[in-house]
């Protein structure tokens, strides 16, 4: 069976900018066949982008993969930056220690019967996501914020 390797995650390299850092990683993913597929920001705060999260594809394979920023919520890196408008939206999640209390204490009234009784990998994986999605959203409710662009000069 041939597998088609993704490399993702936190490689502390911003693509957005030109670095020492960038072209050495550049320099050896590529000798894997590698590249990277951060064309567009991966966080957003007040004034300032990076894309320090990355997806790094087989270039071989680059006909078969679309990568497009996802809004989901559920990392401080998930913003929508669009420059055009006077006003930037943010998505987030209010997680704090209080909060954290709150969600492990639901997930222990849970019944967790049919995932450690059940045979069936999936059904077993589906229930137990069910389970925590339910409580994560409902305890970690997802926010809007909107916030003034301020454009230097």
């Amino acid at each position: 069976m041939k597998s088609n390797p993704i490399i993702c995650g936190d490689v502390n390299v911003n693509y957005l900018q030109e670095s020492d850092k960038k072209s050495q990683l550049d320099a050896l993913l590529k000798s894997y066949n590698f590249f990277s597929t951060g064309k567009f920001p991966t966080r957003t705060y007040k004034n300032s982008s990076s894309a320090i999260d990355n997806i790094f594809i087989d270039t071989t394979k680059i006909d078969t993969y679309e990568v497009i920023p996802v809004i989901n919520g559920l990392s401080d890196r998930d913003t929508l930056n669009n420059k055009s408008h006077a006003y930037q939206v943010y998505f987030r999640r209010n997680i704090n220690k209080h909060i954290m209390a709150e969600i492990q204490n639901s997930l222990s009234y849970e019944s967790w019967d049919q995932v450690f009784d059940g045979y069936d990998v999936n059904k077993i994986f589906n229930s137990f996501l069910n389970t925590y999605l339910r409580i994560f959203y409902a305890s970690f409710p997802l926010k809007k914020l909107i916030m003034k662009v301020i454009h230097p000069g």
